[in-house]
Parts: C-alpha cells; structure tokens; sequence
C-alpha cells in the first residue's frame, strides 16, 4: 500500500477528521460524511449488541450488569483451546475461519464474559499484504527482512480488501453464535506494527524505529502510514462484517516520550482510525506502559481509554478530565495469588473504576498462559455479583 492512500476501496480518504463520535450513520446506514455506514443486518443497528452491558458501558450509560472481558481470553490458558490448535501453526489457525471462530467462541462458552475479543494476531495484515513474517516458538513476531531505509519502505505490497476475506468469514461466522454477546476487533496500533517491521524481531528498547523517527523522518512517516492502513483495513473488515467494537492495541508505545509519541505516533495512530470512524461503533485504544501517554492516546479520537496495570483507574480519570469511559485493570499477577488477596484486588479496581462515567473491566494486559481458568471464571462471577452503580 503507497504510504498516501488511505482508503481500501481506491478511494481517498483523509486523516484529518480525528474527533469520533459514538452516533454512527443513520439508520439507513449512511455516514454523516457520505460513506456508508454499518448494514442494517448488522448487531449494533438490528438490536442485538447495541444494549449489551459492554456497548453500554463504552457509551458512558449505566449497564444492566458490570461489563467484563480479558484480552488474550481466547487463547493459551484455555485446554480446549489447546486441544484445537494441535498441529496447526498459530498464523494459521488465524487465518482458518472456522477455526479462528471456535476459538473466539470458547471463552464466553467458559466464563460468561459480556463480550467476545476476536482470535487474530497483529502481524496478520502484514502477512495478508504479502510481507514474509512468522510467529516462532518462544520468540514472537519475525520478518523475513527487516523494513529500514525508503527503498524497502517502496517496495512494500499492497493489502487488498480481496486477502481479507478469510477474517470476514471468521467474524460473521463468530457473530452468528454469538446473539447478544458482542464481538470486539482489534489491530495492532501503526507503532508497535512498525516497530517489528523494523527491528525485524522483538524487542526490549525499540532502538531501531525510535531512531528512524529522528534521523530518517520521511521513511518514518511512509512506514508508519503503510501500517496504519493496514491496521485500518483490518479493523474495517472486522467492524463491517459484524464486530460491535474495535480496539486499537499499541504494545511498545511505552517506550515513547510523550513528544515523541505526539509527533511521530499519534498521527499514524489517527489515519488507522480514519477507516471506521464513520462506522459509529465503540473505539478503543490501549497501550503498555502508557501512563503518560493517556491524554495523547485518546485525542487520536477515541471513545475509551484501556489502562494497564500500572495506574489506578480514578487516577486515570483525573488525568482525562472524567470525561472518557476506561477499560481495566486488573493486575494479571495477582491471577495466582490467594482468592482473598485477588478478590480484594478486584474490588479496588472496581471502586476505582466507579469514579469515571463508564467502566469495562478487564486486565490491566493479557491473560498469562498458565492462569487457571477457573479462576477467571471466579472473577466474572464476583463482578457480574456486584450491583453497577
């Protein structure tokens, strides 16, 4: 994809409009701005999800229950899950819809958990487009061929809406079995994407893209905005084909300084978002180590800010003006101690969360691999008992 074209239908489509708002199209399904909005047959426009305690929530109104979900719910901690991933690379299993849709599936079968978080990886888009990666063992996301000068930057492929049939066949599969129980989308943010199209590999400090910022500007930019239409692309896909919200997921933008991140991450964090703003569902951006970067990540325009582990939610709330439902954030360290000390845990952050004008609760990162799942399964109990205020 050329670093200037925005759009996934051949269409241009700017990324100055940041502001999102939750009112989507009319009922028609048209956008306020021409485009067309989600199809009448979708959940959020036909009454499935649109009342669900997580749509509620993300909207600022008071849900019928707590709302909560965990990302990496779906995932290595579950032994069914397990049991139909033998044998089936992880990139694979992504990219087999009716695989990827049990998998989805399996945890709000197990926990009763008020939404579904869709069964992908980050590096998907990058393999749709054609870009050599594959996940290893042990050791995560690796390219065939790091992306480091203009030249490489050039000779990116292009996504096209045609690769990503497999992930709306996996979502509408997934949304059928789901009823009222929405399903979220997600894509890795623009920075973290290329962050490991940089380095090639993970990494600890993110030497690589942090200083192309500065000393390569220009290839900065044409990388970051290649990243972010692809994230935007496969939010879309995801959106239009039936998921009732997105997330937008930046792993490493807690390496940034704030300067840095408003001045080479937000804008491309922005274009990404440009692809479904016009869709009026729920946006949702979360980061890691990003307390500092709060303010920043939801003036991409946003309408929920995810919070790890770090900052206590009311303090969160302070620092973005109690105006922005949050999302979080249970320790995932605490998944293992005793229930008592968990259980008191949960009750703080749910206290916490009561200070901003609408709370989804969640872990403050990923489930860890070897969480007992009935524990998980404890915790949704003890949320869904206590009354939402």
């Amino acid at each position: 994809m050329t670093p200037s074209a925005a759009a996934t239908d051949g269409t241009f489509q700017t990324s100055t409009s940041h502001l999102h708002t939750s009112t989507g199209g009319s009922a028609a399904g048209q956008a306020a701005d021409g485009r067309p909005g989600l199809p009448a047959d979708h959940p959020l426009k036909d009454g499935r999800t649109a009342d669900s305690p997580l749509i509620t929530a993300y909207r600022g109104g008071t849900p019928s229950r707590r709302p909560v979900w965990f990302m990496r719910q779906a995932g290595r901690s579950l032994p069914e899950y397990l049991k139909v991933r033998e044998g089936v690379a992880m990139l694979d299993s992504c990219l087999r819809p009716e695989l990827a849709a049990e998998i989805t599936l399996q945890p709000v079968r197990r926990h009763d958990v008020d939404a579904a978080i869709f069964f992908s990886d980050i590096v998907i888009p990058l393999k749709l487009a054609g870009v050599g990666v594959d996940i290893v063992p042990g050791v995560g996301p690796v390219l065939d061929r790091p992306v480091r000068t203009a030249a490489d930057v050039a000779a990116l492929p292009q996504l096209t809406w045609e690769a990503l049939e497999p992930i709306r066949e996996a979502v509408r599969l997934t949304v059928a079995e789901l009823g009222s129980t929405p399903l979220i989308g997600f894509a890795g943010a623009p920075f973290t994407l290329a962050a490991y199209m940089v380095e090639g590999k993970p990494s600890r400090d993110h030497l690589g893209p942090r200083t192309m910022m500065h000393a390569d500007p220009d290839t900065w930019t044409a990388l970051a905005n290649w990243a972010a239409d692809a994230s935007g692309m496969f939010l879309r896909a995801q959106l239009e084909a039936g998921a009732s919200a997105a997330q937008l997921f930046d792993s490493w933008a807690g390496s940034l300084g704030l300067a840095d991140y408003q001045r080479f991450v937000a804008p491309a964090s922005a274009r990404a978002l440009d692809h479904v703003r016009h869709l009026g569902a729920p946006l949702v951006h979360f980061g890691t180590g990003t307390s500092e970067l709060l303010v920043a990540m939801h003036d991409v325009g946003v309408d929920v800010v995810g919070v790890d582990y770090r900052l206590p939610l009311d303090e969160a709330n302070r620092r973005l003006g109690g105006m922005v439902p949050l999302q979080g954030n249970i320790d995932p360290a605490l998944l293992s101690a005793p229930w008592e000390v968990l259980e008191a845990h949960v009750r703080e952050v749910l206290a916490a969360g009561a200070s901003a004008p609408g709370h989804v609760v969640n872990l403050g990162h990923g489930v860890p691999p070897e969480t007992d799942p009935t524990v998980l399964t404890r915790v949704v109990e003890l949320i869904h008992s206590i009354s939402p205020e």
